[in-house]
Protein backbone atom coordinates (compact mmCIF):
# COMPACT_ATOMS: atom_id res chain seq x y z
CA UNK A 1 0.00 0.00 0.00
CA UNK A 2 1.14 3.49 -0.73
CA UNK A 3 1.54 6.10 1.97
CA UNK A 4 -0.82 8.76 1.51
CA UNK A 5 0.44 12.24 1.77
CA UNK A 6 -1.54 14.97 3.72
CA UNK A 7 -1.03 18.69 2.44
CA UNK A 8 0.28 20.96 5.60
CA UNK A 9 1.48 24.27 5.23
CA UNK A 10 4.33 25.64 5.83
CA UNK A 11 4.21 28.83 7.51
CA UNK A 12 6.69 31.55 6.24
CA UNK A 13 7.08 35.05 7.01
CA UNK A 14 8.49 36.57 3.01
CA UNK A 15 10.61 39.58 2.68
CA UNK A 16 9.24 41.45 -0.57
CA UNK A 17 10.79 43.83 -0.43
CA UNK A 18 11.81 45.46 -3.99
CA UNK A 19 10.42 42.35 -5.53
CA UNK A 20 7.77 42.12 -7.88
CA UNK A 21 4.22 41.24 -7.69
CA UNK A 22 1.66 40.83 -10.02
CA UNK A 23 -1.56 41.14 -9.64
CA UNK A 24 -4.59 40.49 -12.22
CA UNK A 25 -7.31 42.55 -11.70
CA UNK A 26 -8.26 45.67 -10.70
CA UNK A 27 -11.59 46.05 -8.38
CA UNK A 28 -11.92 46.42 -4.67
CA UNK A 29 -10.37 42.63 -3.66
CA UNK A 30 -7.30 43.87 -5.98
CA UNK A 31 -7.04 47.15 -4.15
CA UNK A 32 -6.29 45.62 -0.96
CA UNK A 33 -4.10 42.88 -1.78
CA UNK A 34 -2.08 45.96 -3.39
CA UNK A 35 -2.43 47.83 -0.09
CA UNK A 36 -0.70 44.59 1.85
CA UNK A 37 2.00 44.57 -0.87
CA UNK A 38 2.35 48.49 -0.75
CA UNK A 39 2.92 47.79 3.08
CA UNK A 40 5.74 45.21 2.66
CA UNK A 41 7.53 47.45 -0.23
CA UNK A 42 6.92 45.13 -2.73
CA UNK A 43 7.23 46.27 -6.63
CA UNK A 44 3.50 46.19 -7.30
CA UNK A 45 2.50 45.71 -11.37
CA UNK A 46 -1.71 45.75 -11.68
CA UNK A 47 -2.95 43.96 -15.09
CA UNK A 48 -6.35 45.20 -15.67
CA UNK A 49 -8.30 47.22 -18.02
CA UNK A 50 -9.95 49.00 -15.33
CA UNK A 51 -9.08 49.77 -11.87
CA UNK A 52 -10.53 51.53 -8.74
CA UNK A 53 -10.00 55.44 -8.48
CA UNK A 54 -7.41 54.30 -5.63
CA UNK A 55 -5.63 51.87 -7.49
CA UNK A 56 -5.49 54.72 -10.22
CA UNK A 57 -4.46 57.14 -7.72
CA UNK A 58 -2.03 54.98 -6.65
CA UNK A 59 -0.44 54.64 -9.99
CA UNK A 60 -0.56 58.37 -9.98
CA UNK A 61 1.89 58.87 -7.95
CA UNK A 62 4.20 56.17 -8.85
CA UNK A 63 3.42 53.79 -5.92
CA UNK A 64 2.73 51.25 -8.44
CA UNK A 65 2.51 50.32 -11.92
CA UNK A 66 -0.86 49.76 -13.95
CA UNK A 67 -0.74 48.04 -17.17
CA UNK A 68 -4.38 49.32 -18.57
CA UNK A 69 -4.87 45.84 -20.55
CA UNK A 70 -5.70 42.26 -20.76
CA UNK A 71 -3.24 40.08 -19.18
CA UNK A 72 -0.48 38.38 -20.97
CA UNK A 73 1.53 36.00 -20.52
CA UNK A 74 4.85 37.67 -20.33
CA UNK A 75 3.14 40.38 -17.42
CA UNK A 76 4.76 37.75 -15.27
CA UNK A 77 8.08 37.73 -16.04
CA UNK A 78 10.90 38.41 -13.16
CA UNK A 79 7.46 38.71 -10.73
CA UNK A 80 8.23 36.05 -7.02
CA UNK A 81 4.13 36.23 -6.70
CA UNK A 82 1.11 36.52 -8.58
CA UNK A 83 -2.57 37.40 -7.11
CA UNK A 84 -5.52 36.80 -8.99
CA UNK A 85 -8.48 39.19 -8.14
CA UNK A 86 -11.13 38.64 -11.41
CA UNK A 87 -14.36 36.91 -11.92
CA UNK A 88 -13.01 35.94 -14.91
CA UNK A 89 -12.75 31.86 -14.91
CA UNK A 90 -11.25 31.10 -18.32
CA UNK A 91 -8.67 34.11 -17.35
CA UNK A 92 -7.85 32.59 -14.18
CA UNK A 93 -7.22 29.24 -15.22
CA UNK A 94 -4.86 30.18 -17.74
CA UNK A 95 -2.99 33.07 -15.19
CA UNK A 96 -2.55 29.71 -12.92
CA UNK A 97 -0.93 27.62 -15.94
CA UNK A 98 0.93 30.32 -16.89
CA UNK A 99 2.30 30.82 -13.24
CA UNK A 100 3.05 27.11 -12.34
CA UNK A 101 4.62 26.91 -15.51
CA UNK A 102 7.02 30.07 -15.02
CA UNK A 103 7.47 28.56 -11.24
CA UNK A 104 5.64 31.92 -9.75
CA UNK A 105 3.90 31.16 -7.01
CA UNK A 106 0.39 32.67 -7.07
CA UNK A 107 -3.14 33.02 -5.24
CA UNK A 108 -6.07 32.65 -6.80
CA UNK A 109 -9.07 34.58 -4.20
CA UNK A 110 -11.77 32.52 -3.24
CA UNK A 111 -10.16 29.62 -4.90
CA UNK A 112 -8.11 27.48 -2.51
CA UNK A 113 -7.75 25.02 -4.62
CA UNK A 114 -5.44 26.88 -7.14
CA UNK A 115 -3.65 28.67 -4.64
CA UNK A 116 0.30 28.02 -3.82
CA UNK A 117 -0.18 30.00 -0.74
CA UNK A 118 -2.73 31.51 1.19
CA UNK A 119 -2.78 35.35 3.02
CA UNK A 120 -3.50 35.10 6.53
CA UNK A 121 -5.48 37.54 9.14
CA UNK A 122 -2.09 39.21 10.39
CA UNK A 123 -2.17 41.71 13.68
CA UNK A 124 0.80 43.98 13.72
CA UNK A 125 2.47 45.32 16.63
CA UNK A 126 5.20 47.98 15.57
CA UNK A 127 7.76 44.84 14.48
CA UNK A 128 5.56 41.97 16.54
CA UNK A 129 3.81 40.23 13.49
CA UNK A 130 1.21 37.35 14.47
CA UNK A 131 -0.18 35.61 11.41
CA UNK A 132 -3.50 33.47 11.81
CA UNK A 133 -4.43 31.03 8.67
CA UNK A 134 -7.20 28.44 7.92
CA UNK A 135 -5.97 27.15 4.96
CA UNK A 136 -8.02 28.34 3.09
CA UNK A 137 -11.09 26.65 4.80
CA UNK A 138 -12.85 29.47 6.71
CA UNK A 139 -10.96 33.25 6.33
CA UNK A 140 -13.26 34.64 8.10
CA UNK A 141 -12.74 32.60 11.02
CA UNK A 142 -9.18 33.93 10.74
CA UNK A 143 -10.21 37.31 11.19
CA UNK A 144 -12.36 36.23 13.94
CA UNK A 145 -9.34 35.10 15.90
CA UNK A 146 -7.18 37.80 14.88
CA UNK A 147 -9.94 40.31 16.48
CA UNK A 148 -9.82 38.24 19.55
CA UNK A 149 -5.70 38.45 19.62
CA UNK A 150 -5.50 41.92 19.43
CA UNK A 151 -7.84 42.33 22.62
CA UNK A 152 -4.97 40.53 24.37
CA UNK A 153 -1.77 41.45 22.46
CA UNK A 154 -2.04 45.13 23.26
CA UNK A 155 0.39 48.14 21.87
CA UNK A 156 2.48 47.28 24.72
CA UNK A 157 3.92 44.24 23.33
CA UNK A 158 5.34 45.92 20.08
CA UNK A 159 7.00 48.20 22.81
CA UNK A 160 8.55 45.29 24.11
CA UNK A 161 9.99 43.63 21.14
CA UNK A 162 11.48 47.10 20.07
CA UNK A 163 13.33 47.16 23.52
CA UNK A 164 14.37 43.72 23.60
CA UNK A 165 15.43 44.68 19.53
CA UNK A 166 17.59 47.18 20.54
CA UNK A 167 19.12 45.36 23.69
CA UNK A 168 19.75 42.42 21.39
CA UNK A 169 22.16 44.80 19.11
CA UNK A 170 23.89 45.77 22.14
CA UNK A 171 24.48 41.76 24.01
CA UNK A 172 25.81 41.02 20.56
CA UNK A 173 28.14 43.79 20.59
CA UNK A 174 29.77 43.41 24.36
CA UNK A 175 28.85 39.62 25.05
CA UNK A 176 30.87 37.28 23.09
CA UNK A 177 30.07 34.53 24.95
CA UNK A 178 26.60 32.73 23.40
CA UNK A 179 25.99 30.93 26.57
CA UNK A 180 26.21 34.37 28.28
CA UNK A 181 24.13 36.23 25.80
CA UNK A 182 21.27 33.29 25.90
CA UNK A 183 21.47 34.15 29.58
CA UNK A 184 20.61 37.72 29.09
CA UNK A 185 18.06 37.39 26.76
CA UNK A 186 15.74 34.93 28.98
CA UNK A 187 16.35 37.52 31.41
CA UNK A 188 15.09 40.48 29.04
CA UNK A 189 11.98 37.94 28.17
CA UNK A 190 10.84 36.29 31.18
CA UNK A 191 11.62 39.44 33.54
CA UNK A 192 8.54 41.92 34.49
CA UNK A 193 9.29 44.15 31.73
CA UNK A 194 6.51 43.53 29.59
CA UNK A 195 4.02 44.27 32.46
CA UNK A 196 5.74 47.52 32.96
CA UNK A 197 4.31 48.22 29.71
CA UNK A 198 1.09 46.90 29.93
CA UNK A 199 0.23 49.64 32.61
CA UNK A 200 2.20 52.40 30.64
CA UNK A 201 5.17 52.98 33.06
CA UNK A 202 7.75 53.10 29.79
CA UNK A 203 10.27 54.44 32.40
CA UNK A 204 10.19 52.57 34.82
CA UNK A 205 10.56 49.43 32.23
CA UNK A 206 13.92 50.88 31.06
CA UNK A 207 15.10 51.20 34.13
CA UNK A 208 14.45 47.20 34.67
CA UNK A 209 16.36 46.96 31.62
CA UNK A 210 18.91 48.28 32.89
CA UNK A 211 19.13 46.53 35.92
CA UNK A 212 19.08 43.16 34.29
CA UNK A 213 21.55 44.08 31.87
CA UNK A 214 24.18 44.93 34.58
CA UNK A 215 23.27 42.59 37.06
CA UNK A 216 24.43 39.79 34.25
CA UNK A 217 27.63 41.47 33.24
CA UNK A 218 28.68 41.46 36.96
Amino acid sequence: MGVTMTKTLFPVFLDIYGKKAVVIGGGKVAERKISDLLGCNAQVVVVSPQATPVIAEWADRGRISWLPKEFEDGDLQGACMAFLATDNESVNRHVVDICREQGVMVNAVDDPANCDFYVPAVLRRQSLTLAVSTGGKSPLFARRLKEELSEVITEAYGDFVELLGEQRTIVQNEIADIRDRKKMYEALVYSDILDLLKVGEKEKARERIKQCMSCLRD
